[in-house]
């Protein structure tokens, strides 16, 4: 190995935020976790949430702010699909209309041809 280009190696201690704390080896003296073996719900088979900085609350109002938009969405689209179904049923009774006056017509003009024959 070359001389002065590798860190010191030299005792660590690991200092987790539940306030267990135990010595390893690293380059560094002492490193500060969030999580350790002690707190972990994997080693401890408890339930613990990590909040780092407010996550948690964020996306627990981010997803309310969603459900409400949601709520909403679903207000309005009730109302048009109304407006709609109104607004189809006009039109399907226009041609409906439409289409009658068109079959009254056939025999009508079937005379006219007649007559403009004769």
């Amino acid at each position: 190995m070359k001389k002065d280009i590798h860190p010191q190696y030299q005792n660590c201690v690991v200092k987790c935020a539940c306030g267990n704390s135990f010595t390893t080896r690293s380059t560094l003296k002492e490193i500060l976790v969030e999580v350790c073996s002690a707190c972990h719900p994997t080693y401890t088979g408890k339930q613990k949430m990590v909040d780092t900085t407010g996550r948690v609350d964020r996306f627990k109002k981010m997803a309310d702010k969603k459900k409400t938009i949601q709520e909403k969405l679903k207000k309005t689209k009730v109302k048009k699909d109304k407006t709609k179904n109104k607004k189809e049923d006009k039109k399907q009774s226009n041609k409906n209309k439409e289409i009658k006056e068109a079959k009254n017509d056939k025999p009508k003009l079937k005379e006219e041809k007649d007559k403009k024959e004769n």
